[in-house]
């Protein structure tokens, strides 16, 4: 019982971090009731480990709808939307004319998560991609960043890529691949998000990568409630613990946080629009 209780305890909060930082992806209705001042409760704990601003993501309507709309509550949140491509199966003109709709908002800082995952058998691989095709096509037109959910897909992924043109910009969230897959994806021009999975012990593909990335082709991220970073692997996670990560992403570069802390500050202010860093309080 004991194991149990310590596996359902959340991380402590940990020192601020030296410079600010942003959290690049995270899901915030799924980490606590989803209410208003639940959010600035999820904010104020990730202030005080120095995480200022997060983005909160979107995988279907409902979601994409509260995402929205959860990005006007608190100036310390963003949102990106799009269907997830395990999603994808009933992909069709509701979905489209509604994400279409809320991508406009000025809340709203990307297109995603959209792309391909070949792990989960939800969604049948072709309309996955016919999916990924039309959120590529929306970022294009709407001007904003394509944020990509790539699982067992690598391949594919670069390939639709490369067949539609990508966006300006494209980030490859909680990115997957190992030194090879980063440097054609840095390549291309791409940036490579890093989850607590960078921090995890067995991980040396993603420990090569997060090596050789230069410092503006960079994001940190949560994927709270999920991922969570060693030494807490297993735990629930929210936005606070992108600094466990980005300590962990210092360390595998041999960098001072402060030195990582800034690009990813800097990285996710390029890529998202995101006004210069102040300290940033509740709307």
């Amino acid at each position: 019982m004991s194991r149990k209780r310590d596996r359902d305890a959340p991380p402590p909060v940990p020192e601020r971090l030296p410079s600010p930082a942003v959290d690049a992806h995270t899901h915030l209705d799924a980490c606590g009731d989803g209410t208003p001042a639940d959010v600035a409760g999820l904010l104020d704990r990730a202030g005080r480990a120095g995480i200022e601003r997060v983005v909160t993501v979107a995988d279907d309507l409902a979601a994409a709808r509260w995402a929205a709309d959860a990005a006007t509550w608190d100036a310390r949140v963003f949102a990106a939307v799009a269907i997830h491509p395990t999603r994808t199966a009933d992909f069709g003109d509701t979905e489209r004319a509604e994400i279409e709709r809320l991508v406009a908002g000025d809340r709203v800082v990307a297109v995603g998560e959209t792309g391909l995952d070949y792990y989960w058998d939800y969604s049948p691989p072709d309309a996955q991609q016919e999916a990924f095709r039309w959120h590529i096509d929306l970022a294009k037109r709407i001007g904003k960043p394509l944020m990509i959910h790539d699982r067992e897909a690598h391949e594919d992924i670069l390939r639709i890529l490369d067949e539609e043109g990508a966006p300006d910009t494209v980030v490859f969230h909680c990115f997957s691949g190992d030194g090879d897959m980063a440097r054609r994806c840095v390549d291309a021009g791409y940036v490579l998000s890093f989850a607590g999975t960078v921090t995890f012990r067995n991980a040396a593909g993603l420990h090569e990568a997060a090596k050789l990335v230069p410092a503006e082709q960079y994001l940190v991220e949560t994927d709270a409630p999920f991922l969570t970073p060693h030494p807490y692997r297993g735990h629930p996670n929210e936005p606070y613990c992108a600094a466990y990560t980005l300590h962990g992403l210092a360390e595998l570069r041999g960098e001072p946080v402060d030195t990582v802390a800034d690009s990813v500050r800097s990285n996710a202010e390029r890529v998202f629009g995101l006004s210069p860093s102040r300290s940033v309080t509740s709307a």
